[in-house]
């Protein structure tokens, strides 16, 4: 079985948990753990409400499918990501490369 991680922007809006767990049909406590977990970060904290982007809808999604098609662990899940953001840069970064020639 083949499993794509696709991540694209849904806006450039700020949110808050409870949008996020709302879009990514998830319960706010288990958004509030991946975020404690260091899987979700927020932009910045404000009048104590942390905000986060909207494209992380996507990536709790990624992290959803990850967890219950997979059975893959918290810690497994965060290496996978930073694998797949390494990917992705390294993938830049070739490209980059390939238009200077």
């Amino acid at each position: 079985m083949l499993y794509n991680l696709v991540v694209r922007s849904i806006n450039s809006e700020d949110v808050t948990v409870e949008h996020l767990a709302n879009h990514a049909e998830m319960h706010p406590a288990a958004v509030q753990r991946l975020i404690d977990f260091g899987l979700i970060r927020p932009v910045t904290p404000t009048n104590a409400v942390f905000l986060f982007r909207a494209s992380n809808v996507l990536r709790l999604r990624s992290i959803k499918r990850l967890r219950s098609d997979l059975g893959i662990n918290l810690q497994g899940v965060a290496a996978v990501l930073e694998l797949v953001e390494r990917l992705r840069n390294l993938e830049h970064e070739n490209a980059s490369l390939r238009a200077r020639l």
